[in-house]
């Protein structure tokens, strides 16, 4: 919606259409006021233009408030939360391939409060005016993914962003090699999503995902992934379980070099790989990458991960790492499994 183009029909019919009857009409009735028409029609035409534009709500240095607008149940602990926007015509203002912080005052064991702020990629765009959607799974320890759980329809999180530096743009590389594990698909999806919706202006970015479960049960957005990939024959995705049926026939166990070199692209100066998962696959695949010929993957995020009460580490579903084949490019963004 932000990047529509000049020719697009609401232009035509808003501006371009009565900005020319203007003026010929003008010349009609009389001619030597037709100079004057043109630039009446501009300074009209300027501000249909201006006032048509959507307006980017985030604000990187200040949270605000958003309402649930609608919560789709997806299993016991999996949910997509939908929040509205001030205006049906706003939109956040993500650039894809960035996230969003969501803070909220938590009780903690001893009594006291204190404000928890995590990261999340949204599932939808900018091309989606009016909301934005959250896939969250909820963990008995997340305090995050806890609070969303408990909040109703009416009820509002505190936001702002964007946050990251991984911005995509079309056809950035030739070839995405694209590895995420549980709710680590939010970000790959976010991506897929925007090299699809840019078919048609030349968008011709390869996409390989593979995409690591334990159990066919865990595989979120599954029919949205493979809709995708029936429909476009440039990105293919490659499912991998811990603990697969009978008869399955995809991956299985934990993702390995083989794996990489079976599904994901080779090395190459217009190659990356993007990561999103738990700490563990996360670590395993920059070792593999490494063998592989691609270059050591080079984080950028700033946070220190996520120490959950038994030690455990985590992240949330952002983007954690870029992994480059040729001179090193710009670091990634972190990429996190979501147990806040």
């Amino acid at each position: 919606m932000a990047d529509t183009p000049l020719t697009a029909k609401k232009y035509v019919d808003g501006i371009y259409i009565p900005a020319g009857l203007l003026i010929f009409g003008t010349f009609i009735v009389k001619k030597e006021w037709t100079p004057y028409a043109a630039l009446l029609a501009v300074l009209l035409g300027v501000w249909k233009f201006n006032s048509s534009q959507p307006k980017k709500i985030l604000k990187p240095d200040a949270f605000q408030e958003f309402e649930l607008k609608e919560k789709t149940i997806i299993s016991h602990n999996v949910a997509i939360y939908r929040f509205k926007l001030p205006a049906p015509s706003d939109i956040l203002g993500l650039p894809i391939g960035q996230h969003i912080s969501i803070g909220a005052n938590i009780q903690q064991p001893d009594g006291t409060t204190k404000e928890i702020v995590r990261s999340y990629t949204p599932i939808s765009g900018d091309h989606q005016p009016g909301y934005f959607d959250l896939l969250i799974k909820s963990y008995p320890t997340g305090n995050i993914s806890k609070h969303l759980a408990s909040l109703g329809v009416g009820q509002t999180i505190k936001v702002r962003g964007p946050k990251g530096a991984f911005v995509y743009t079309p056809n950035m590389v030739r070839h995405f090699g694209m590895v995420a594990g549980g709710t680590g698909i939010t970000p790959m999806l976010q991506v897929v999503r925007a090299i699809i919706r840019g078919r048609p202006t030349g968008d011709k970015t390869q996409v390989d995902l593979i995409f690591a479960n334990v159990s066919p049960q865990d595989i979120l957005l599954k029919e949205d992934l493979d809709q995708l990939a029936s429909e476009d024959s440039g990105f293919r995705v490659h499912y991998v379980l811990d603990k697969p049926p009978e008869g399955w026939t995809g991956g299985v166990g934990y993702v390995t070099a083989d794996m990489v070199t079976k599904w994901l692209p080779k090395a190459a100066p217009d190659v990356k790989i993007l990561l999103c998962g738990p700490p563990p696959m996360i670590s395993g695949l920059k070792k593999a990458t490494e063998s592989l010929g691609f270059q050591k993957a080079r984080p950028c995020v700033t946070t220190a991960p996520i120490r959950k009460a038994n030690g455990d580490r985590t992240r949330l579903p952002v983007i954690q790492a870029i992994i480059c084949s040729a001179r090193p490019a710009f670091s990634s963004e972190d990429l996190r499994e979501p147990r806040a």
